[in-house]
């Protein structure tokens, strides 16, 4: 793993920090792209944690910054880049009767578009080191209809089918594509919408754990597919979510 450059959008706060976090646990380096170019907002750790970070300002949506970050940081760091985790998403909720078109392409645009767009870019640099792996983060409103969600939803549907098509054509290039799904996770961001009031109790009702995941959860999925004898799981859907969504 030393040496090795793993590039993770929206990583300066919620999943995409706490994956960058155990990422370098793990002994990766990890470049951190988010807009504000912050660090992982993790609370205190270790120098030797905090030196594997390697922080970029960088908006998704813009995909000229996008490619200047992934080319500084490879050229900066001279390091073989193993991957890229696509974290930076959106989500909103309005009823779909009222939905302006542009929020739909807007959402679209920030949690699909920008995911195949960030893949292209990986792709050359993955393929000259002899392949790697490039992990999505969908959701598991994927499968599921909900009330003013169209937007969410059909965008993470997008994402599984973008992950089993450059699943599928890149393979002969060592390339993996695998999207992880996650269901209600608590982080920094919706924590206390979580632990009280109506969406707990809603919670408690749907998931059969009684009780949401962990930021920490994921990202200790995300870092496992990084292991070296995982090579034939590709363009595969992985749901994280307490099992809620096959519960009766």
């Amino acid at each position: 793993m030393e040496n090795k450059l793993i590039f993770v959008t929206g990583a300066s706060r919620g999943i995409g920090a706490m994956i960058a976090l155990v990422l370098a646990e793990r002994g990766f380096e990890v470049g951190c792209l988010s807009r504000s170019g912050d660090l992982p907002q993790v609370g205190d750790v270790s120098d030797a944690i905090s030196a594997r970070w390697h922080p970029v300002a960088c908006d998704v949506m813009d995909e000229t910054a996008l490619a200047a970050a992934m080319t500084w940081l490879r050229e900066n760091l001279q390091m073989s880049i193993r991957g890229l985790v696509n974290n930076a998403g959106l989500h909103t909720e309005e009823p779909t009767i009222d939905l302006p078109m542009d929020e739909f392409r807007r959402l679209m645009d920030i949690n699909a578009v920008a995911v195949l767009r960030a893949s292209q870019l990986v792709y050359p640099l993955l393929k000259e080191n002899g392949g790697g792996l490039i992990v999505n983060i969908g959701s598991f409103y994927d499968k599921l209809g909900v009330k003013r969600n169209v937007s969410y939803c059909a965008s993470k549907a997008a994402v599984g089918a973008i992950t089993r098509c450059l699943a599928v054509e890149w393979a002969r290039d060592g390339i993996q594509v695998i999207n992880v799904a996650p269901g209600y996770i608590a982080t920094d961001l919706n924590r206390e919408a979580m632990e009280s009031g109506p969406l707990r109790a809603y919670l408690e009702k749907r998931i059969p754990r009684k009780s949401p995941g962990d930021a920490r959860d994921v990202a200790v999925l995300v870092s496992s597919l990084f292991h070296d004898g995982l090579q034939f799981l590709s363009g595969e859907t992985i749901y994280l979510d307490g099992a809620q969504s096959v519960s009766v």
